[in-house]
């Protein structure tokens, strides 16, 4: 289990970072959130480049999430890993839900919907 955050770099790059939930201390005290939604995503469909709709906590509760970045570089999500997309400008990032069971996510949007550029 882990928890990560994907963003948009000064190029427009979409990328990730590890966080430590230890140093942000905002999310431990709560992060503002209006609304929750459910999604379920079958397993071996691509969804094309994209960036994320709205500055959202996805969560992922069973299955597996494989994300593809610009650089081409793969990061594969699990049941129980938590990311912070702050990704909503940019080149975006592809999705697809690996193996044979689909993926099911539960994605918390945030208040607070002004874009993050860079690392935290």
């Amino acid at each position: 289990m882990g928890t990560s955050r994907m963003y948009a770099d000064a190029n427009g790059d979409t990328t990730w970072q590890p966080i430590d939930l230890a140093e942000q201390t905002e999310w431990l005290a709560g992060v503002p959130a209006k609304d929750i939604k459910f999604g379920i995503r079958p397993p071996n469909v691509t969804q094309e480049w994209h960036s994320a709709p709205a500055r959202q906590f996805v969560i992922v509760l069973s299955g597996q999430l494989q994300i593809t970045y610009v650089d081409g570089s793969v990061r594969v999500f699990g049941a129980g890993e938590a990311r912070l997309m702050d990704n909503i400008t940019g080149k975006g990032h592809q999705t697809m839900a690996l193996g044979d069971e689909p993926c099911i996510t539960a994605t918390v949007v945030l208040q607070d919907q002004e874009p993050r550029i860079g690392k935290i």
